[in-house]
């Protein structure tokens, strides 16, 4: 009887061990497991829209080119965002939400409206990448940091972000000053993109055929061009993009776009006022 207490109790002693060892594995396999960024919009396939409207049903969102990097995004809600906020290329009311990235002078303030319930940097002063997980109301803003060329040529790491705008069941990214390619990790971070808007003078941020690489990566239906200066400009970017992408021209530079009028094939939509 002894003998039999005794082997039952080195069994359970063996099942502890061995559990404990599997608690281990576990939790080693999730130490070496790469991770995602909190960025990134959900999959439409896969999921609901992470952001869910009480009160609306199949609106979209209303975008206003404001000029130079700078759109007004606006929710069914009424929540209203600017892009690439600088002080210059702003609506006439304030908006709820700005985001600014720091290449350049004109893309960010350092003097910003008071009434701006959040003003969110694409970058952080000590170097680190920036980390954006904001809910207000109906929006949803998450970032993927990407870095930019400094001013002596090298490299300034995390000094640029990719924001995102999720509403309304879409999902919008504006590159701001993307200097470089997108890695496989990258795209798989920012996950679905419906809209982007996207910078494309082919100098100061990157060339149109790099620019034309990361939109075929993303895959957007609408793409919205920026930072373009010129009109030739624009001409030469719609040029190469001529066999993907169908073009529409607005006037006044407003465009209102739902998940149910996103176009079959995807488009470029040019609101005019780029410089």
């Amino acid at each position: 009887m002894r003998a039999r207490v005794g082997l039952i109790a080195m069994g359970e002693l063996a099942a502890r061990a061995g559990l404990i060892a599997l608690r281990g594995l576990i939790a080693a396999a999730a130490l070496l497991a790469p991770r995602l960024a909190l960025a990134g919009c959900t999959p439409i396939a896969w999921d609901a829209p992470r952001v869910v409207l009480a009160d609306t049903a199949p609106d979209g969102l209303r975008i206003t080119f404001l000029g130079h990097a700078s759109f007004l995004i606006e929710t069914p809600r009424g929540v209203r965002a600017v892009t690439d906020y600088n002080g210059v290329n702003v609506p006439d009311d304030p908006p709820d939400i700005a985001t600014m990235n720091h290449a350049h002078s004109t893309h960010y303030t350092d003097h910003p409206d008071p009434r701006i319930k959040y003003v969110l940097h694409g970058w952080r002063d000590d170097g680190k990448p920036a980390e954006i997980d904001l809910v207000y109301r109906d929006l949803h803003v998450s970032n993927l940091p990407t870095n930019i060329r400094d001013w002596q040529g090298g490299t300034e790491y995390y000094g640029n972000s990719i924001f995102l705008f999720e509403s309304a069941g879409l999902c919008v990214a504006h590159l701001s000053h993307l200097h470089h390619l997108l890695t496989e990790q990258d795209v798989a971070t920012l996950g679905h993109i419906d809209v982007v808007m996207a910078p494309v003078d082919g100098i100061y941020t990157m060339s149109q055929p790099d620019m034309v690489k990361v939109l075929d990566e993303l895959q957007p239906r609408v793409v919205l061009p920026m930072h373009y200066f010129t009109r030739e400009v624009l001409e030469q970017f719609l040029a190469l993009e001529k066999d993907r992408y169908g073009v529409r021209e607005f006037s006044p530079p407003t465009a209102v776009v739902s998940r149910a009028t996103l176009p079959a094939k995807p488009e470029i939509w040019v609101l005019p006022g780029g410089y």
